[in-house]
């Protein structure tokens, strides 16, 4: 009895162990590894040009989607749980992403994630941008927390991780890479919608978001994970449900008028 007693936990324990090794892990990326925006960026628009003059007046027209469709986009947009993020780009994709169903890809997003908000707050504390909202009560989309009013602007962090994200999953589903980029688009374009970023700081948050994938999708850890999560999102497309019809709708409409280049 005792024996059988021994073999039954001898068991367990083994399936503990390889429930743990099953779970995927890449080792992360530093923020060294990165390119350092502090060097790659140029300074963002100085009061008075004509540029920061450009910034200030789509601040102000985008206050007029309060309340709207846009507007509500950029809320959800706002939302950087990993899971809500890649959901994100379900309608891009052309089918429901799930990241429960994709450990890989996760743990893709894992090794690029605490390195690009290390470079990010490096670039957002060396040039010390005012955010939109700062010197007047117009509203934005999300609350005026004490932690965004004393984060800089420049440049976007939101920007970065969305366009990161699009530059990864594009790698992964090539098929889908321009719908999937112009979602990563939108989500920077969320931000001004929302109020808490100038223009120029989504235009620079792609920038770098672009520097980050290209050096961070050939470190040789994250390469060897690519595979792995490329079969997730094929095994995902074939089983996975269709996005929702409105939501796509209302993306799809997102995208065709840009609040750069329309308002």
């Amino acid at each position: 009895m005792a024996k059988q007693r021994l073999l039954k936990l001898s068991l367990f324990a083994l399936g503990a162990l390889a429930a743990c090794t099953a779970v995927p892990h890449v080792t992360p990326l530093t923020a060294e590894q990165l390119p350092d925006g502090r060097v790659l960026l140029a300074s963002p628009p100085v009061t008075g040009s004509d540029a920061q003059m450009e910034d200030r007046r789509i601040y102000w027209q985008t206050r007029l989607l309060v309340g709207t469709d846009r507007w509500r986009l950029a809320q959800s947009d706002a939302d950087l749980h990993p899971a809500h993020f890649v959901d994100n780009f379900s309608c891009a994709a052309g089918f429901k992403l799930d990241l429960a169903q994709a450990p890989h890809l996760n743990a893709l997003i894992q090794a690029f994630r605490k390195a690009e908000e290390a470079r990010v707050v490096e670039e957002k504390n060396y040039w010390r941008r005012p955010r939109p909202f700062l010197d007047n009560n117009a509203p934005i989309c999300v609350a005026r927390s004490p932690d965004l009013i004393r984060s800089p602007a420049y440049p976007s962090g939101h920007t970065i991780a969305g366009y990161s994200m699009a530059l990864i999953l594009a790698s992964l589903l090539p098929d889908r890479a321009a719908p999937i980029l112009q979602r990563g688009r939108v989500i920077g374009e969320s931000r001004v919608v929302c109020g808490v970023h100038w223009a120029s700081d989504v235009h620079a948050g792609y920038q770098m978001a672009s520097a980050f994938a290209v050096v961070g999708l050939a470190n040789p850890a994250v390469r060897a994970e690519l595979p792995s999560a490329k079969a997730e999102l094929e095994k995902m497309r074939r089983q996975a449900k269709a996005p929702d019809a409105g939501i796509c709708a209302i993306e799809a409409d997102a995208a065709a008028h840009s609040p750069l280049t329309q308002m």
